[in-house]
């Protein structure tokens, strides 16, 4: 798919103040690759190739074999590839980004809740909900991966 419309240049107010979310995620005390799996998951979910290859990339600048990149949707099955943490954000972030269906039940809040403090689980939520603003931005105006014709 070809760019339908260059969401940066007509509309920079609106993508500055989803960047000022996006730096209040970074400062906000989560490690910074456990944000980059949750964005990577919730881009994967939403089916932006955009936001795939940049978190993609993102976490193998941060050391992340690509042995357990490849396992992202499937981490599930993935055995001790991802730790606790990592299994909670994920689930989290799948609960969140498929709230339509599913609603959150009460006992995915209660596992998310048993591993993430109140401020760090909803600092989490707040990293959620941005990335899939970002991913309809990208995908409804059909930004693809850096390098795509």
């Amino acid at each position: 798919m070809s760019l339908r419309l260059n969401y940066n240049d007509v509309s920079p107010h609106g993508m500055r103040a989803l960047g000022g979310a996006h730096g209040y995620v970074a400062q906000s005390g989560l490690p910074k690759r456990l944000v980059e799996l949750v964005y990577l998951r919730v881009s994967q979910i939403n089916g932006c190739s955009y936001c795939v290859d940049m978190h993609s990339r993102a976490l193998m600048g941060e050391g992340m074999p690509v042995e357990k990149l490849f396992l992202v949707p499937v981490w599930r099955e993935s055995g001790s590839y991802f730790d606790d943490r990592e299994r909670a954000a994920l689930a989290w972030a799948e609960t969140v980004t498929r709230i339509a269906g599913t609603g959150v039940p009460e006992a995915a809040y209660q596992a998310a809740a048993a591993v993430f403090a109140p401020k760090e689980l909803a600092d989490l939520t707040i990293a959620i909900g941005l990335m899939n603003a970002y991913n309809r931005l990208a995908v409804a105006f059909g930004a693809g991966p850096a390098g795509a014709a």
